[in-house]
């Protein structure tokens, strides 16, 4: 558990990132006479956990008085209604940034689609429904782009959710995470609680699953680029590299999402991404990842594996009407600072 100490009351006067300032127009004095938070991280130990905590602790992105409490898998099975409730008990938050889930790539989606929305299902219920319980005040979940329907026009934005089916390859995950919506909006409808979720496009960054099999594109693609160059080996990448996608950088999510905690005010989810003037090609994530690790052997694409989804353009017309002015890290920058860490990490990071 972390509290903080800060003499200042507005978020951007105490953190030394020029990305974290850009949000100072946006920043309000809506909490000045309220008690301070004490917020509950679920998933607090996976990839945009770790980026809160060090935008928490490091970037001054707590204020005084705060307290902010990072859960792991080890503190609770949220899975289990008796444990979520204990957990609640114990912490008492005002607060809930809600990333816990059962998460993987493509193939253990395809793998063990039932598993990805009975769990999934089971961990949203149980945590939104006792948020509720315990007179949480607010609760931003984090859902995926992976949510929109296959079949759908572009860019697709944050009414289009429920427009058609999503993408057979996730679609047990991908309806698990539509029913947190549904969930807010009836939330909001039968009780007034203003419980909202983000929805971010790629992320990827340090503290990753970079699991080979299981892991998301980039991530996965970090670990197999670092094992080729150890091991002198061509660097293989399943699918033809054709299909697109936006990435954001896991401290920009971090950086954004403290924003939506204690500014954001409506029940609707909101796209937290670049711009689809930053949309990408897998090769040219190959291409970035080779760079970071001056990789110079072969890279092979076996266009037998499934490229999954070809695009999924989302807009981020509506972040940028509230902040017009922040700065995404460039994806080539945040891609190295990734690799560096993983190869500093690598006998202690999830593989």
């Amino acid at each position: 558990m972390l509290t903080t100490s800060n003499n200042c009351n507005h978020l951007h006067c105490s953190i030394p990132s020029t990305r974290m300032c850009n949000l100072k127009c946006a920043i309000t004095t809506m909490e000045v006479n309220m008690e301070p938070m004490r917020v509950l991280v679920t998933g607090g130990s996976g990839l945009v956990g770790k980026a809160i905590q060090r935008v928490v602790k490091e970037e001054g992105g707590a204020r005084e008085g705060e307290e902010w409490i990072f859960l792991s898998s080890k503190d609770a099975d949220l899975t289990n209604a008796a444990e979520t409730r204990t957990i609640f008990e114990k912490h008492r938050p005002t607060h809930v940034i809600h990333l816990a889930a059962m998460v993987g790539g493509l193939f253990r989606h395809l793998r063990e689609n039932l598993d990805f929305w009975r769990k999934n299902v089971a961990i949203n219920d149980n945590v939104l429904h006792t948020a509720h319980e315990f007179g949480v005040v607010k609760v931003v979940s984090c859902l995926s782009t992976c949510i929109f329907p296959d079949k759908t026009t572009y860019p697709i934005d944050e009414t289009m959710i429920h427009n058609g089916p999503p993408h057979c390859s996730n679609s047990g995950y991908a309806y698990a995470k539509r029913m947190v919506d549904v969930h807010n909006r009836a939330c909001f409808q039968q009780y007034g609680r203003r419980y909202t979720a983000i929805i971010p496009t790629n992320i990827f960054g340090p503290h990753d699953n970079f699991s080979i099999e299981d892991a998301h594109v980039l991530p996965a693609l970090v670990h197999k680029a670092y094992r080729a160059k150890m091991d002198d080996t061509a660097l293989e990448v399943c699918g033809s590299g054709r299909g697109l996608r936006q990435f954001i950088y896991s401290l920009d999510l971090a950086r954004l999402y403290l924003w939506v905690l204690r500014e954001y005010d409506e029940v609707e989810p909101i796209i937290l991404s670049v711009g689809e003037e930053d949309e990408i090609a897998i090769k040219d994530v190959v291409d970035a990842i080779v760079e970071a690790f001056e990789f110079t052997g072969p890279v092979v694409y076996d266009t037998s594996k499934s490229d999954g989804q070809m695009k999924k353009t989302a807009s981020n017309a509506k972040l940028r009407r509230y902040l017009p002015d922040f700065t995404f890290t460039p994806f080539r920058t945040a891609v190295k600072e990734t690799c560096d860490w993983f190869a500093a990490n690598y006998d202690r990071t999830r593989k």
